[in-house]
């Protein structure tokens, strides 16, 4: 078996402009459940951006048909649709690529300028995303917990030890994780988010 990689474990999106080599953004409650039912609704891409205006201007241009995304968990004035899995869970995405903005998330995407890759992962892509880092035989592995602004949040924090538990190999039943919560979480998506580079 493969050695498993060195893995840091840091809180808030700030972090991930120091990380280094594979980088994981994760937020559970919604950017990136929302984007695992996208991708597995058929999006052939998910544009990540910073702010409301460049996601308007390149749906205006073509860049991707849909914007999604929140500001402070409301749906921006001119988008598609908020930042809800709920919202789009039935819906067909059949080749479109979507614009997505958010407060934490995708900021935090956008940040880890110093990666070699960014994964954008939540508690419904986990083990995708873990299956992911280990055939693409990354070395070190930031997990990032982006939290809510500067609030750390329980939901990224746990999807970030779940992570490293499956990262070294062990199972989450009788981890951290499995005590913070208490059933096993079952990813339902087989598709990682990765940044194309």
């Amino acid at each position: 078996m493969p050695t498993p990689p060195t893995i840091v474990i840091e809180s808030l999106t700030a972090s991930a402009g120091r990380a280094r080599g594979a980088v994981v953004i994760i937020d559970v409650f919604r950017a990136f459940t929302t984007a695992a039912v996208a991708l597995a609704n058929g999006a052939e891409a998910i544009v990540m951006v910073d702010d409301l205006d460049t996601a308007l201007a390149l749906r205006d241009r073509g860049v991707g048909r849909i914007c999604i995304g929140e500001r402070r968990g409301v749906k921006p004035e001119g988008f598609d649709f908020g930042n809800s899995p709920h919202e789009i869970r039935d819906l067909s995405f059949a080749g479109d690529v979507l614009i997505q903005t958010t407060s934490n998330g995708t900021k935090g995407v956008l940040a880890a300028r110093a990666a070699t890759r960014v994964y954008a992962a939540s508690l419904a892509n986990a083990a995708a995303t873990v299956r992911a880092i280990l055939d693409d035989g990354e070395a070190e592995v930031w997990l990032i917990a982006a939290g809510d602004d500067a609030a750390r949040t329980e939901e990224d924090e746990i999807c970030a030890l779940y992570m490293r538990a499956l990262l070294q190999g062990r199972s989450p039943i009788g981890t951290s994780f499995a005590r913070r919560w208490p059933r096993s979480v079952r990813g339902w998506t087989d598709r990682p988010c990765r940044r194309r580079t």
